[in-house]
């Protein structure tokens, strides 16, 4: 039975050929007179390094040795280092990183590496560039006046841009400019850097602009168009600086998650004159750990432009046994990316420790997704929700969507099913403060309207908040005067729990020489197990205990999950995972040969039918099947339910509780 979260990434061999095309798109020659046949771009494979600073002065070795080396091992053809390769920036941490970044860059391997924040703190200029100008490509293309801090480079085709610790607001109008200067040589853009707009626990929209100064105004002009260009162009955000992993999806506007409305963005809109609906929105991911640190999860979901998809630490604190190693990867081949992020848990506090539970890494593919450009996409969020908080702002808990329409007028949509297995996290209680005359906010009033201006979610009957009814509180008995007469105080974020969301794509990619079809990818059903961790990783019975107090809408605790559906694995391994059962509707318009044709998806790289000829039911789609599905023969048992709709013609509907790769195959 197929599973696509077993499909690996392919090592990708670049001919001279190519690279001497790729540098003359770097170049600023306008030598575009061949017009003869166009070239396809070849697969690319791109590894995230998290941070890799070790305590005191030292690089973390063993984590970066054993992720490198998981690198290397699925044909990763550029790393990404996201910051904070040293904890000081010393000479002898530079010496550490390189003898071990050096053998895999002998071995050809590429490096794009972006400063951290622990590099602009202790080695802006002088160590950093003198040891990283030899990593970074020599065709990459500078920021004027930040030569070495901000880059970027096209590979195949994708654009990919480096930007130094809290340079996005700096770099904006430069980004722009790059992206309209080379618009229709790449079909995906990848941005790295240090520090997100959003983040896990950090994220430049609390820190410059909620608690930001007074009159720094370079983010507060520009972070609704940083939003809305990192939606259109489909951006990927990667970063480091929080020493935990979370992917997510951050809106471009502040309505619900699945309402396309509160933005003029009409080629992303669900119109037939539009294609496909893609939402407002761009995926951001924090890429784990690679060091000997690892932190609570502060501040939670960004409610009101963000919504969480998978979120994993470990702390080795708290209930946390260990750290983790991740190693992330993203594989583009045409229109199509698939992402698969693994993790590795340890022990090490430092480097002689010795590699300890590296020397043979336990890996784990802990969140995955594939997808194309031409997709359709939904939220499908945790069936936790009061049933009288569901018809708001389109909380959907089924797996239901509209038709997705393939380039070859097939068409495929989602037609039930239950989100009943989802992931859980706490966070840790925090405050926000304020400083009047210093902070943009100068009073109690002043730091709740930021807060639910650009962060989270003010609860209403109309507007609800998943995370709670009273996401931030004043505190009025911390305000009083500093040294100087300003008034001070803070708000608090009490601790809550969230349970994430599934992003849930419907993607069409050309058919294949054995379909007779488009092929169909159906991806973000299989990424949740029914796991719950603490805020600082710590193991929880999701199915026993409790969420914390108010977490939920209504004020309450989110109760146990008590009726658990019985396949959930309670772990993170994505290949072992078993979905939701949901059910898949595929039409074409190929009526004439319809009859001669059977539903297929892809196992093992191979096409086969989903059931045999005499295992397909002659009915029309009925969600009841999901639950009480109609008799078949025995020997079909142990087959996947699919039916066809002869009085439709030319449609077939299973149910399935995977990931799947779909397409029409002749009989």
């Amino acid at each position: 039975m197929p599973n696509s979260a077993k499909s690996v990434f392919r090592a990708t061999l670049c001919a001279a050929a190519v690279s001497a095309l790729l540098s003359a798109c770097n170049s600023d020659s306008n030598n575009d007179q061949d017009t003869s046949s166009p070239i396809v771009p070849a697969p690319l494979s791109i590894g995230l390094l998290p941070d890799t600073q070790g305590n005191g002065w030292e690089v973390a070795q063993h984590p970066m040795e054993a992720v490198l080396a998981k690198h290397q091992a699925h044909g990763v053809d550029l790393v990404i280092p996201v910051g904070d390769l040293t904890n000081h920036g010393s000479t002898k941490e530079w010496a550490e990183w390189r003898e071990v970044a050096e053998k895999y860059r002998e071995a050809g391997m590429e490096f794009l590496p972006v400063m951290g924040n622990h590099e602009t703190s202790w080695a802006y200029t002088v160590e950093w560039i003198e040891n990283m100008r030899h990593y970074i490509p020599e065709d990459a293309v500078h920021m004027p006046s930040a030569e070495w801090l901000n880059y970027y480079i096209i590979r195949e085709n994708v654009l990919v841009i480096g930007l130094a610790y809290y340079n996005l607001p700096i770099a904006f109008g430069w980004i722009k400019d790059v992206v309209a200067e080379h618009e229709g040589k790449f079909e995906h853009v990848v941005i790295a850097s240090h520090d997100g707009l959003i983040g896990a626990k950090y994220g430049q929209t609390r820190e410059q602009i909620v608690q930001g100064t007074k009159d720094d105004n370079r983010l507060f002009d520009i972070h609704k168009e940083i939003r809305e260009l990192f939606a259109e162009k489909d951006v990927i955000w990667v970063q480091g600086h929080e020493h935990m992993y979370q992917r997510s999806q951050v809106h471009a506007r502040v309505l619900g998650s699945n309402d396309p409305g509160g933005r003029n963005a009409e080629p992303l809109a669900s119109t037939p004159s539009g294609g496909n609906y893609r939402m407002p929105s761009y995926t951001q991911i924090v890429s784990g750990n690679a060091s000997y640190k690892g932190y609570e999860y502060r501040y939670g979901e960004r409610e009101l432009i963000q919504d969480v998809i998978q979120h994993k630490m470990d702390s080795m604190s708290n209930g946390s046994e260990h750290y983790d190693a991740n190693a992330a990867m993203l594989h583009f081949d045409g229109s199509r990316v698939d992402y698969r992020a693994y993790s590795a848990p340890h022990t090490i506090k430092a480097n002689s420790d010795g590699p300890k539970e590296l020397l043979e890494p336990n890996w784990t593919l802990m969140d995955s997704f594939s997808r194309s450009s031409n997709r359709c996409e939904s939220l499908i969020y945790p069936n936790s929700i009061p049933d009288d908080q569901r018809p708001i702002l389109n909380h959907i808990v089924e797996y239901k969507t509209a038709s997705c329409v393939a380039d070859d007028q097939s068409t495929a949509k989602l037609l039930g099913g239950t989100n009943n297995t989802f992931n859980r996290v706490d966070t840790t209680e925090r405050t926000m403060g304020y400083t009047a005359g210093f902070n943009r906010a100068e009073t109690m009033n002043d730091m709740m309207r930021l807060s639910y201006q650009f962060l989270f979610t003010k609860h209403s009957s109309w507007d609800v908040n998943l995370n709670g009814n009273n996401r931030v509180v004043p505190n009025y008995d911390s305000i009083q005067p500093d040294e100087s007469g300003a008034e001070t105080g803070h708000v608090v974020l009490p601790a809550t729990t969230i349970d994430m969301k599934k992003h849930l794509t419907l993607s069409w990619m050309p058919k294949e020489s054995a379909t007779v079809s488009d092929v169909l990818l159906v991806s973000g059903t299989q990424v949740h197990g029914g796991v719950y961790q603490n805020a600082y990783g710590g193991e929880v019975d999701i199915r026993t205990i409790a969420g914390q107090p108010g977490s939920q809408p209504d004020g309450t605790a989110k109760q146990p999950v008590v009726d658990l559906p019985s396949y959930a694995t309670q772990a993170w391994d994505v290949e072992q995972i078993i979905a939701d059962p949901y059910g898949i509707e595929f039409t074409t318009e190929n009526l004439a040969q319809a009859e001669n044709l059977n539903l297929a998806w892809k196992a093992d790289g191979e096409w086969q039918a989903v059931a045999a000829s005499e295992c397909v039911l002659d009915l029309p789609w009925d969600e009841d099947y999901l639950t009480n599905p109609p008799a078949r023969i025995t020997s079909c048992s142990d087959q996947p339910l699919v039916g066809y709709d002869s009085q439709y013609g030319g449609r077939w509907w299973m149910i399935a509780q995977q990931d799947v790769e779909l397409a029409l195959i002749n009989k």
